[in-house]
């Protein structure tokens, strides 16, 4: 963010820094604006945006230029920092299929909608819980399980996780 180049004329200089600063400022404004709900979780996040706009208000008194992407960030920074309200918290959960047989031993047979799979069922506060459905279910399906499960189903959303992330 203060980075500045060691040659050529002041003004020169001056222009580099303004315009790596307005980079880096539409960075983390897109940044805040795409994953504004994750930040809200994360301290070191949550601080870095205050100390981030705590340096750019400074700035401003020096670089009248940058006053203008300072209401934005303003504006971010403290919708990021709102408490979420409880009606729209949402239950982050992740589904994991396991097998609970040992592969090498049973007999490889084909898969028929009428079969069951266990799925762990993943909640964002570290626990989670089991269950049972047919292979042939829908999502639908799988959400109203999960929800019956945890005897609530408002705000539940399905995330799949694969090794690509």
């Amino acid at each position: 963010y203060h980075a500045q180049p060691s040659q050529g004329t002041e003004q020169e200089k001056m222009d580099y820094a303004l315009n790596n600063k307005r980079r880096v400022i539409r960075l983390v404004l897109q940044w805040a604006a795409l994953y504004g709900d994750l930040l809200q979780e994360d301290e070191a996040a949550m601080a870095f945006l205050e100390e981030f706009y705590v340096s750019v208000s400074d700035d401003t008194r020096m670089i009248a230029a940058l006053k203008e992407q300072l209401p934005e960030l303003e504006k971010i920074v403290k919708q990021v920092s709102e408490e979420p309200k409880a009606p729209q918290k949402k239950h982050k959960v992740l589904l994991q299929l396991f097998n609970t047989s040992d592969d090498r031993t049973q007999k490889r047979q084909p898969i028929r909608g009428s079969d069951e799979v266990l799925f762990k069922v993943y909640c964002i506060d570290q626990t989670y819980t089991t269950i049972r459905v047919p292979v042939s279910s829908s999502v639908k399906e799988v959400i109203s399980a999960v929800a019956d499960k945890l005897g609530s189903g408002e705000g539940l959303i399905i995330v799949k996780m694969s090794s690509g992330g």
